[in-house]
């Protein structure tokens, strides 16, 4: 017997392209009705994340023209990972499976026929992984490899080349509930859940149309984000930095002494002022470094609440369409 798939899509700012999405996605969910490989009842789920532009209301129309299409309508910005959270979580309550991608069509939708193959299978988690990036400047390969090599070096465990494309089925779902933390990394969470995975490898596509909503300086924010939400690896670098500068002092400490028994003179301006310069710029950053752990601490002591929805749009009998 065939179960219920729900395609969860965060939303911001998406009304160029969401047209589109929805035209993809209903050809996709109708050939897997028609083939029995889901269960009616299926659906996709967009998440409006606070858009300033008619996104919401382009769901709304969506929602009334066809029974595939739902909705959930956050209070305000909650940012990308809490508004998928809040459709993760959405759907967990209504779908035996729940796939997540993106609204801008450069996941390959095709994928999601292999990843509920894997489901069938016995798989809980289906990471959708690029199998290359010749569509990427040179800089974006560069730095997006780069990240993943740095996230798993510091201690975070993180798929390769894998974003937010995945399949996750109802009990992977609700063992990602029990991760409370307010700063989300789900990219390094979800792998912590366990259960039987799987990989599907497919090849990620240009933006259909509007504008990418992770410029440089967001990319820069979501990767700090990720490293210090899970690992504490910066930390104990820092400590042995610190031991290492302190070690130098003293050889330098028994130099100086050394050279000043031997009724020499060291002048050293230059030296001095580098090595003030150099020590307080360490400070800083250490002290920077410790900052985020610290605030990160101060916003989970609070409790607040991730996302707050505002509507879900249901049917007659009160299930989300």
């Amino acid at each position: 017997m065939a179960d219920i798939l729900y395609i969860v899509v965060p939303c911001y700012n998406e009304e160029a392209v969401l047209p589109e999405t929805a035209r993809r996605l209903r050809a996709k969910l109708e050939g897997l009705l028609a083939a029995g490989r889901i269960a009616p009842g299926s659906r996709v789920l967009f998440v409006n994340d606070g858009s300033k532009d008619g996104t919401w209301a382009i769901i709304q129309a969506l929602h009334r023209e066809c029974s595939l299409f739902s909705g959930v309508d956050l209070t305000r910005n909650r940012g990308h990972q809490n508004a998928l959270l809040a459709g993760l979580f959405t759907a967990g309550e209504r779908a035996d499976m729940v796939v997540s991608m993106d609204a801008d069509l450069q996941d390959d939708v095709d994928a999601v026929d292999e990843m509920v193959e894997r489901y069938y299978q016995g798989c809980d988690i289906v990471y959708g992984v690029r199998s290359a990036r010749k569509k990427d400047t040179f800089f974006k390969r560069v730095t997006a490899e780069g990240f993943y090599r740095l996230m798993n070096a510091l201690g975070a465990e993180t798929v390769f080349n894998h974003a937010d494309y995945r399949l996750m089925s109802r009990r992977a779902i609700a063992g990602l509930a029990q991760f409370r933390e307010v700063n989300l990394f789900l990219r390094g969470i979800v792998p912590m859940i366990g259960y039987n995975t799987a990989v599907v490898e497919y090849e990620r596509g240009e933006r259909f149309a509007g504008e990418s909503k992770y410029p440089l300086k967001k990319m820069i924010s979501f990767a700090a984000e990720g490293i210090t939400s899970l690992s504490v690896k910066p930390i104990r670098y820092i400590t042995l930095l610190g031991f290492a500068i302190f070690l130098v002092s003293i050889v330098m400490i028994l130099y100086f002494i050394l050279r000043w028994a031997m009724g020499e003179t060291v002048i050293g301006w230059a030296s001095v002022i580098c090595s003030v310069w150099a020590i307080g710029g360490l400070v800083l950053l250490s002290l920077g470094v410790i900052g985020e752990y610290i605030g990160k601490i101060y916003l989970e002591s609070k409790g607040r609440p991730r996302f707050l929805i505002r509507e879900v749009l249901e049917d007659a009998d009160g299930k989300a369409d």
